[in-house]
């Protein structure tokens, strides 16, 4: 009933008619995204209509109301088969301003045409596959970049850049092709990362670095969005992009990283909407060649390092241990390093965990990230392994027990989710300089089984990448408990005593066939398999096991 009344003003009425009885079916449907099929055919005449009027010369307001019905009604694919014509998307890009003919953005009144017109955009690219070929035939990428580079500094138009950005983002999200387009023809990677420079009104003090007002105004709801939808685009147009092969671009990709620096040390205007912010930035620092990286961290200024020097001095000479409890209080500080951006991302990994679900989503991005730049950035780091990793000295618990990182992250080692727990054993493992004894020293063997099995090392050894060789410092009281630390659980255990010491040798002998036995018969059974290690450390059947060992020796025999 509410399309016929609107298709019959549509088609007989005046501007001022049109546009009254549009704004009442936006109103009454604005929260409406599933459509009775029973109607599609007025719904597709209704938005025939709708780009009939918009031909006309017709007031402002009434291109607004036209333009909200229709973005209504192109939430339903089934509306937009017979609409999504190149006249039609021709019509759209002309009221958005996308046309090369439209030099400048001076009317503000057109602004609402121009952001409703986008929205529509958004929606018919998305649901259509015809408007997605339409979008490569028109070059629609092209002029979404030159719409932007008129407005990139200019922050009354936010909503704009805003929608813009998000037509981008499902352009290179549906086209792999676009993606390229943007990289190296539109030169969309340093455009996309002006405009986040825009929204967080960046002041640089040095090549890579910007300054930060800890105590500024959160961003505004606008600018976050718009930061958001940049992010995101961002991301499309560098996911390929773990291999520099041109110091242009590695120069390109270390402005962006600082960009994301100052990213991660702002707040938006809600903890959720933050949040949100620094996951895209997370999920945008995966696609930055891990080289690149080194931007994340920067030099103490000269203000820092005098506020230390002034903390420390005001502290007597003979309080040596409490000068050290001030240097390692200070958690963004390590080396003379400025340490924030690192912290963040811990503090962002560490709620991750603690959210307990949609790990393979929300946490192997943070996490993943934080591996590479620890192998990679030594500073990056040791100051990990003392945030995750301290010193032990109460080993009395469980590695997997407690409120800790290092508690959350051996948990995460057993989990049902392979990749999860792959990758938080990796973060560990590198931590320790993928040195298997100093991973079971923190983590138990029972936890790291997983992971040492997975690269051949459950007979010991380390990884394959180099560290350096400074040597883990232990405490003296894990010194003193080492000896009673059960090797599997990782935990200080009281000497149990041993069932076997009051048999006779007749019952040891008869308990140790018995065991043979039952071995045995689960193993013909094939509900257990017997397993062994090959010599470079892998599991294998144990026959299997065996006969490589015999060849072995027959030749070492044989060569003696």
């Amino acid at each position: 009933m509410d399309e016929e009344r609107a298709l019959y003003i549509v088609r007989a009425g005046e501007a001022g008619a049109i546009e009254r009885v549009l704004r009442d079916y936006s109103d009454k449907h604005r929260a409406t995204f599933k459509f009775e099929s029973t109607d599609e055919d007025k719904r597709k005449k209704l938005c025939e209509g709708i780009f009939k009027v918009l031909l006309k010369d017709i007031p402002t307001t009434c291109q607004v109301s036209c333009l909200e019905v229709l973005r209504i009604l192109s939430r339903d694919k089934k509306v937009l088969v017979p609409v999504t014509t190149k006249e039609n998307m021709q019509i759209l890009l002309r009221l958005a301003k996308l046309n090369e003919s439209d030099d400048s953005l001076e009317k503000v009144s057109e602004f609402p045409v121009i952001v409703e017109s986008l929205k529509c955009l958004c929606n018919i690219v998305f649901n259509s596959q015809m408007a997605q070929q339409l979008s490569l035939e028109l070059n629609l990428a092209a002029k979404l970049c030159n719409l932007l580079r008129k407005c990139k500094d200019r922050k009354f138009i936010n909503d704009i850049k805003c929608f813009d950005l998000r037509l981008l983002f499902v352009l290179s999200l549906l086209h792999t092709d676009i993606r390229s387009q943007l990289r190296y023809e539109l030169q969309g990677l340093p455009l996309l990362t002006q405009i986040l420079e825009s929204a967080f009104s960046i002041k640089w003090t040095d090549e890579y670095e910007s300054a930060i007002d800890h105590n500024g105004p959160p961003l505004s709801p606008q600018e976050t969005d718009c930061a958001i939808e940049a992010l995101k685009a961002l991301f499309n147009v560098t996911v390929d992009s773990w291999k520099v092969h041109k110091e242009s671009e590695s120069h390109q990709f270390r402005v962006m990283a600082a960009v994301l620096r100052h990213c991660l040390l702002i707040v938006g205007p809600t903890e959720d909407k933050t949040e949100e912010l620094h996951s895209n930035a997370v999920n945008l620092l995966s696609n930055v060649p891990v080289s690149c990286l080194d931007v994340l961290i920067c030099p103490l200024t000269h203000e820092e390092t005098a506020q230390e020097a002034t903390t420390l001095d005001e502290l007597p000479s003979d309080k040596t241990a409490e000068k050290e409890t001030v240097l390692k209080s200070n958690t963004m500080v390590y080396n003379g390093m400025n340490m924030e951006a690192i912290h963040v991302l811990l503090n962002f990994m560490e709620k991750r965990i603690d959210k307990g679900s949609s790990y393979r989503e929300g946490l192997t991005p943070v996490l993943s990230l934080l591996t590479e730049c620890s192998r990679a950035h030594r500073n990056i780091r040791k100051f990990l392994k003392d945030q995750v990793l301290p010193p032990l000295r109460d080993v009395t618990n469980r590695p997997e027990v407690g409120s800790t990182v290092r508690n959350k992250l051996v948990r995460l080692m057993t989990h049902v989710d392979l990749g999860v727990k792959q990758i938080a054993a990796e973060f560990l493992f590198v931590l320790c300089k993928e040195r298997v004894d100093s991973l079971l020293k923190y983590t138990g063997y029972g936890n790291a089984a997983g992971l040492l099995a997975a690269r051949g090392l459950l007979a010991g050894g380390r990884g394959d990448n180099w560290y350096s060789e400074d040597e883990d410092t232990d405490t003296e009281e894990y010194k003193n408990a080492k000896p009673n630390i059960n090797l599997i659980t990782g935990h200080l255990e009281e000497p149990m005593p041993n069932p076997i010491d009051e048999m006779t040798e007749e019952q040891k002998e008869y308990e140790a066939m018995k065991l043979v036995n039952m071995l045995d018969k689960l193993s013909r059974e094939e509900l257990l398999k017997p397993m062994g290690l090959k010599p470079d450390g892998t599991i294998t059947p144990l026959e299997e096991a065996l006969n490589q060992y015999s060849v072995i020796e027959e030749t070492s025999s044989d060569t003696d």
